[in-house]
């Protein structure tokens, strides 16, 4: 029962990361292709929240606490940290984490998030009129 909830922690963890990723894509690709829904304030205020708890997590030294929680889940299971509990969850794991030095990622998120922050100002939200 462990590894199911490790197994669908990372796949949370998954989607976490694409919803910030891909989601900047959509905005910019939804710019040009005219959509709608990427100046949606909803859309975009928690798109800007998420990478905005990923920055403060890295500027307060802050571990994720979702890979906390997978490693405790994993651990407890019996399993090791190599991830044998299948082809996609291991895969899965090894996109998310490299070997670099810390700094490496704060730069990395640093730089996203100010591209996020930029991204307001150049494709503006559209709020209803009322």
């Amino acid at each position: 029962m462990d590894i199911l909830f490790a197994n669908m922690i990372l796949f949370f963890h998954l989607f976490y990361i694409s919803y910030i990723i891909i989601g900047l894509l959509l905005i910019y690709l939804g710019y040009f292709l005219k959509w709608r829904f990427i100046r949606n304030p909803l859309f975009r205020w928690t798109h800007l929240a998420a990478m905005g708890i990923v920055i403060f997590e890295t500027l307060f030294g802050i571990f994720c606490p979702l890979t906390e929680w997978e490693a405790a889940l994993r651990r407890a299971a019996g399993e090791s940290l190599s991830y044998s509990a299948g082809f996609i969850p291991y895969w899965i794991h090894r996109l998310f984490f490299y070997d670099w030095p810390t700094w490496v990622f704060s730069l990395i998120y640093g730089l996203f998030f100010l591209l996020m922050i930029a991204t307001i100002f150049i494709i503006p939200i559209r709020y209803k009129k009322k």
